[in-house]
């Protein structure tokens, strides 16, 4: 029983290790050590050296318990000798457990693949009781293939160690004697001190091979670098960029089609292209120019892989499809987009979680192609990644403790500097509580709290305000306007008055590409749908009803007469008018007047402003949905009033109705069709407007046809027409 009790004690380390290192990879937490900078070097030495410590805490208890037990195995053989044997098996077991751990995705499977070792230890421990492999009846290469599975050589130790003290005569092995063998040197084939050799090798043989499939086998964010990576030379030299990889390891075919270059639609992103790319031939270095991003791309190739007798194909998907842009020092730029739209995975790309496909992009002069140049750019970066990534047994003090020393904080600076960003994002009081019962919006601040330490060169915030409360919401906006000093800031959110608030440039991603930039004043007025007009009617005049009907019926004829508008809302207490562009020529006038007849119409407030960000956001990703829509066919249905029921492109916006020409409209009738996104963040329709008139010389674009789009069950649907206006 002695044996099996040796072996279950040393192999308890082993399971505990092994889930640790998978929660943590689980939990994304290495990846957000990784990006604040901690090198992989150090992460595995850093393991190692804890891991270390508890095995030789563990190995020398183990001894000294049974020397004060007075059990011979303990007492008759030499103290180091023993305890050797202990310390180089669980360093062993350290090694493998690295090796598993690259293989293991879920913790709750780490625990049964710990004692599945075990009870394979247990087994190849009995066999090895019997005297196999080490003997000269059996080839050497059984023994090299036995030996590599570190129980069997722990397990042939002990056995020898057990022979030399089971009788009242034996006197145990010497250090001295640790060479010696039973049957003499001229036929040793096993030995303590091979025994001894055999654990140090394999023990380099298993830390080796876990730091390779550490590298090939597909991370958190499913990347990896090819097989034979360590035969690059920039792998060594640390320039130029490593190829990197998506995918599984066992994907027999894969494929990275390059991204087609689109000439942007939008004037904006067509001069920011051609700026970065002009100062990208001259060579030229903007001191002023924090990010600069050279046709970023990324793509997540397709790959066929063999399953159980089939093989299943994937199509590449192009996440980020040419980004060129400049992000200058001193400024936040806020980054939006619907869901999929490649914010995130333009973020990933920048802080090197993702390798890019394409492009290329330098921070403060570094590339993020290059490991060297990703190793400074992590250096100056802060990140606050969309889905929060903390330890629950540490506190919040302790989380900036960690980051700090990782950033190489004078060590009498951490104290204060994390007192100040606890007090900043309002977690003084739970500094000392566990993170692990926060709440949501806790977590976030101390998220951003953690981005902000070290005092970062750029910063990156995804969705930092996520869960927070108003008012803490508003603390947390003073905070990043109070970061800006001194620094780049990449925010992205879904609030849009988050984003109108803070952010001093604005850039709209939708399907992959870049579909605008500029300030938010500059988006409203070129992709608003115009000005907003909100009329509030006094006390008197909205409680009246008259036998006519609704009393705002005059200031309705008004604006219908002047600006050819209807109501976008109204309710009894105010009206809401959305005016074109086009008509600004006349507000000053209309409005001198509508502001003389305030009395007469029962108005008590008048109120001109621009559209909203919100409103600009939907319409350039409802711009996007109609263009993928009319490459792809995806069509939606749209019950008309009348009881027509007509298919049309996701996204489109004003539809005409098939065969309602005649003589008053020529060119037929049409609807407004209303946008909305839904929790998922596809594109839904709300409503839609009166029919009205088509008018004349408008470009009318007819949708393919659904039968040659392969949508067999829209053989006899009515098919709409899309109006460009």
């Amino acid at each position: 029983m002695g044996p099996i009790f040796f072996l279950a004690f040393s192999m308890f380390g082993f399971v505990l290790q092994l889930g640790s290192l998978v929660t943590e990879k689980e939990l994304k937490l290495r990846q957000a050590m990784t990006m604040m900078g901690v090198f992989d070097t150090a992460y595995w030495l850093s393991w190692l050296t804890w891991e270390g410590l508890l095995t030789f805490v563990s190995s020398l208890f183990l001894v000294l318990f049974g020397m004060m037990f007075q059990f011979d195995f303990f007492l008759k053989n030499s103290f180091f000798v023993v305890f050797l044997l202990f310390l180089l098996f669980q360093f062993n077991m350290i090694s493998l457990a690295f090796v598993l751990s690259s293989f293991i995705s879920k913790s709750s499977s780490a625990t049964t693949v710990g004692f599945l070792v075990f009870l394979i230890g247990f087994i190849t421990q009995i066999v090895s009781a019997t005297g196999f492999p080490y003997s000269n009846a059996y080839p050497a290469s059984r023994r090299v293939i036995w030996s590599l599975f570190p129980p069997n050589t722990f397990s042939a130790g002990l056995k020898l160690l057990l022979d030399a003290t089971s009788t009242p005569a034996s006197s145990g092995i010497s250090w001295s004697e640790r060479a010696v063998c039973e049957g003499g040197m001229s036929t040793c084939v096993l030995s303590i001190d091979i025994i001894y050799q055999w654990q140090v090798g394999t023990f380099l043989f298993w830390f080796v091979l876990a730091i390779y499939f550490d590298n090939i086998i597909p991370n958190a964010s499913g990347v990896r670098k090819p097989i034979f990576y360590f035969l690059t030379p920039g792998y060594w030299t640390g320039k130029g960029g490593n190829k990197v990889e998506e995918g599984s390891i066992f994907s027999c075919i894969g494929s990275v089609p390059p991204v087609e270059h689109v000439a942007p639609e939008d004037q904006d992103v067509l001069e920011e292209e051609t700026l970065v790319k002009q100062q990208a031939m001259d060579g030229i270095v903007d001191p002023n120019i924090a990010v600069q991003i050279h046709g970023l791309a990324k793509t997540y190739p397709g790959t066929t892989k063999l399953g159980c007798c089939k093989c299943t194909k994937t199509s590449p998907f192009h996440a980020v499809k040419g980004l060129w842009m400049n992000i200058a020092k001193d400024q936040l730029f806020c980054l939006l987009g619907p869901n999929g739209a490649g914010k995130t995975t333009s973020i990933s790309s920048l802080t090197g979680i993702n390798p890019i496909t394409g492009g290329d992009a330098f921070i403060y002069g570094d590339s993020v192609r290059s490991s060297v140049g990703m190793s400074n750019i992590r250096k100056m970066i802060g990140v606050c990644p969309q889905f929060d990534i903390l330890w629950d047994a540490l506190s919040s003090e302790e989380h900036l403790h960690l980051f700090a020393s990782i950033k190489g904080l004078p060590p009498a600076s951490i104290n204060s500097t994390a007192e100040k960003l606890l007090a900043d994002v309002k977690l003084t009081g739970a500094a000392k509580v566990r993170a692990g019962s926060y709440s949501g919006g806790m977590k976030r601040r101390l998220s951003v709290a953690i981005a902000l330490i070290g005092d970062p060169k750029l910063v990156f915030l995804d969705e930092p305000t996520t869960g927070m409360d108003p008012i803490t919401k508003r603390d947390v906006w003073d905070i990043i306007q109070e970061s800006k000093k001194g620094r780049a800031i990449i925010l992205t959110t879904h609030s849009m008055e988050e984003a109108d608030i803070l952010s001093d440039r604005i850039g709209i991603m939708a399907k992959g590409r870049l579909r605008c930039i500029g300030t938010s004043i500059r988006l409203k007025s070129r992709f608003g749908a115009g000005f907003v007009a909100t009329v509030s009617f006094t006390e008197s005049k909205k409680d009246y009803r008259n036998a006519a009907g609704d009393s705002h019926e005059p200031v309705k004829r008004f604006f219908n007469e002047h600006l050819k508008v209807e109501p976008a809302d109204e309710n009894k207490t105010f009206m809401t008018f959305v005016i074109p562009h086009d008509k600004e020529k006349l507000l000053t006038g209309f409005f001198e007047e509508l502001e003389s007849r305030k009395s007469e119409f029962g108005i008590s407030d008048i109120q001109l402003g621009l559209a909203t960000l919100e409103e600009v956001f939907l319409n350039i990703a409802r711009r996007a949905e109609l263009e993928s829509a009319t490459v792809e066919g995806t069509m939606v249905t749209l019950d008309l009033e009348s009881g027509i029921s007509i298919e049309i492109p996701v996204g489109a916006r004003f539809v005409g109705i098939p065969d309602t020409e005649n003589a008053e409209n020529p060119s037929g009738i049409m609807v407004e069709v209303y946008w909305q996104q839904d929790g998922s963040g596809s594109m839904c329709i709300t409503g839609h407007s009166s029919e009205m008139r088509v008018p004349q010389n408008v470009q009318v674009t007819r949708p393919p046809s659904p039968n040659a789009l392969g949508h067999k069950g829209l053989r006899q649907a009515v098919r709409g027409i899309v109006i460009d206006l």
